[in-house]
């Protein structure tokens, strides 16, 4: 059995240093976590690659091709498409091995309407299932959400709508906490685990679009509350206890570790007539 985590999100919300945190982390607890890059628009990150996606195909090149006339949006979308066809997949396929108990990390793009609407990742998620692999989905978020209640809100729908459509394990976390002043810090635990009415009935919510558009709010609200998703793990990479949290999370949704023997140890019981003596 192979392990992985999809790291999604919006653009900028900082999947790659998420990666890149967690990779090292997992050094210093004598774990090897990989991370493959899935952005054909990557320009650099701050790990070393398993597998890079640029190696296959390059958003640039599909740009300047004489065939195609696609934009940077339309040229990533084609990346990703290309690589869930025959020859896209068996090079994935290759390039990961066949290597038991992996753990890898999927560095994914950022532009949302691949998860939300379109099939190009559940495709590849039916695949890496196919290749033995337990996924989970890890949606990253920029907690500057945090400060506006309908920001939030707005995250939150994106996240759902990810879960619903790829329809794996979903761990939704908070980046960039270690950013946040201090008074942002203390409203911390009213964003982790919301009452939503409260929340749009707070100081948060007070902007003239919230107030002009206050029973839409509401509603969608509503729908959140429903799937019981607005839950957040925050995420301090500076925090190695921040870090282990998070791998914790993660490795319950992909059940890492669950099928190893369980090491058991013979015990001696002591002779009655030898303790007699």
């Amino acid at each position: 059995m192979r392990y992985a985590q999809l790291v999604l999100g919006p653009a900028g919300s900082g999947k790659s240093t998420y990666c890149a945190a967690l990779q090292k982390h997992a050094e210093t607890i004598n774990r090897v976590i990989n991370v493959i890059n899935l952005d054909p628009a990557a320009e650099s990150f701050s790990y070393a690659p398993l597998v890079d996606i640029r190696d296959l195909i390059q958003v640039d090149d599909v740009m300047q091709a004489d065939d195609l006339d696609f934009g940077p949006n339309g040229g990533l979308v084609f990346c990703m498409e290309y690589l869930v066809e025959p020859d896209g997949l068996d090079w994935l396929k290759e390039q990961l091995g066949d290597y038991n108990d992996d753990f890898i990390l999927f560095d994914c793009p950022g532009q949302i309407e691949l998860y939300t609407h379109m099939d190009v990742m559940k495709r590849l998620v039916h695949h890496l299932h196919s290749w033995d692999f337990n996924l989970c989905a890890v949606f990253v978020l920029d907690s500057v959400y945090m400060i506006d209640a309908a920001k939030f809100l707005s995250g939150s729908l994106a996240a759902l709508a990810t879960m619903v459509q790829l329809e794996v394990p979903h761990v939704n976390i908070l980046t960039k906490m270690d950013l946040l002043n201090k008074s942002a810090l203390e409203q911390l635990e009213m964003f982790l685990e919301p009452e939503i009415h409260e929340l749009l009935t707070s100081d948060h919510s007070i902007s003239r679009f919230n107030k002009k558009y206050h029973k839409l709010t509401c509603a969608l609200g509503g729908v959140i509350e429903d799937f019981s998703l607005v839950r957040y793990v925050p995420l301090n990479i500076k925090s190695e206890e921040s870090l282990m949290d998070v791998l914790i999370q993660t490795d319950f949704a992909v059940q890492y570790g669950e099928d190893l023997d369980v090491k058991t140890h013979d015990f001696e019981y002591p002779d009655p007539e030898e303790e007699e003596i």
